[in-house]
């Protein structure tokens, strides 16, 4: 990277969505730098959801048969309540290709991406490197850039802020952000397998909150407990006590590689367009990951985003136009996922009336409503576009 580069589009962000955006453009040859502060991938699993809606985004750059090599296809989940198994959601009526969800650790999902943009352009990653400022003038903008203490700028046409929940570009835009946070807290581990279910998710509404175990690559599951409070320091005896308690399943004699604690919070910008600086994915909006749209809905937002910039260079006269119709878009798309998120922590909270959520249980799990809960499940509905 030389001072005064000059670029069609700079991402801030060299996460998931960031890098997915990079290939997009790549691909469809608009020149394009990704700028990620990281020097290498965080080697913690995080998100491992992704869903069928994503793997058609993959398949469109020959990656979802790389994605599903390394990962884990689940094709049913297992509902209960307490220990008592009340059905099974299978995937199976979904739309072909893809009729399950995919669960892979996310830093594989990084280096997936990065060694495709890689091949696409190997100087289009440029790690260690952090954007301080923005200057914009009439048909371009200005970033001020720090890579390995020295500091640098480059030029684009427009800016894309992927660069998560705390976004320096969303801030350097003014773009205001509206967040709650909610009274839900959780916390994570990844176990080796012992619990016979092999591919299977499983969910369990129980007297004290949510439990859901989702299988992984390598025999390993990842196990989500809802607490009755944040705990910002884990072990792993906390889990392991409160599945045991909850659900009877054991887990003391596990492998455990990772545990951790989260709180839970909305969030959605008033805008995903403002003079030149896009926004995609969290920095544009915050989902709870129960259910596990988050990154996917990024994913979406780059999709739709890399089609607008291919329509804005062919010569479209009308860039403002498309660029808010992309906020008003995704924002939209954006709020519907928040519904569903909050419907799914809700069918998860401590309740004394576990006899209405056998019930809802019981009617979500059965034809041809299961079907609908499938579709609901694996993002459908979330990807309509205009292109």
């Amino acid at each position: 990277m030389k001072n005064d580069d000059a670029y069609q589009v700079a991402i801030a962000g060299g996460g998931p969505v960031g890098l997915f955006l990079g290939c997009l453009l790549q691909e469809k040859g608009i020149s394009c730098i990704v700028l990620e502060k990281r020097k290498n991938t965080i080697t913690h699993s995080r998100s491992i959801g992704i869903h069928p809606v994503s793997l058609e985004l993959f398949e469109s750059i020959g990656l979802a048969d790389d994605f599903i090599e390394k990962g884990t296809k689940v094709k049913e989940g297992m509902a209960f309540i307490n220990s008592e198994h009340i059905g099974t959601l299978s995937f199976a009526s979904c739309p072909p290709p893809y009729p399950f969800v995919l669960t892979l650790p996310q830093y594989i999902t990084e280096e997936l991406l990065v060694a495709h943009l890689n091949n696409l352009n190997s100087a289009a990653l440029q790690c260690e490197t952090t954007v301080t400022g923005l200057t914009k003038t009439e048909d371009s903008i200005q970033l001020n850039v720090n890579k390995n203490e020295i500091d640098k700028k480059i030029t684009a046409q427009y800016v894309v802020g992927a660069d998560g929940i705390n976004s320096r570009i969303r801030q350097e835009a003014a773009i205001a952000f509206k967040e709650k946070t909610y009274d839900d807290s959780y916390i994570m581990g990844d176990f080796s397998d012992n619990t016979g279910w092999g591919s299977k998710a499983a969910i369990f509404l129980c007297d004290d909150g949510l439990i859901e175990s989702f299988p992984l690559s390598g025999n390993m599951r990842r196990w989500v407990v809802k607490t009755q409070q944040y705990m910002p320091e884990v072990h792993r005896e906390d889990l392991e006590t409160l599945v045991s308690q909850r659900i009877g399943h054991q887990l003391h004699h596990t492998k455990n590689i990772m545990l951790s604690s989260f709180g839970v919070q909305k969030g959605l910008a008033e805008t995903m367009s403002k003079d030149r600086v896009l926004l995609a994915g969290d920095a544009a909006h915050i989902v709870s990951p129960i259910g596990g749209q988050g990154m996917n809905l990024g994913w979406l937002d780059a999709r739709d985003l890399a089609n607008c910039f291919e329509q804005i260079f062919n010569e479209s006269t009308k860039p403002e136009q498309i660029l808010n119709d992309y906020s008003k878009r995704r924002l939209k798309i954006a709020g519907k996922a928040i519904r569903r998120a909050e419907f799914n922590m809700a069918l998860g909270r401590k309740t004394g009336n576990l006899q209405l959520k056998k019930s809802i249980l019981w009617l979500m799990l059965k034809t041809p409503i299961s079907s609908l809960m499938a579709r609901i499940f694996t993002m459908r509905g979330l990807q309509t576009l205009p292109f």
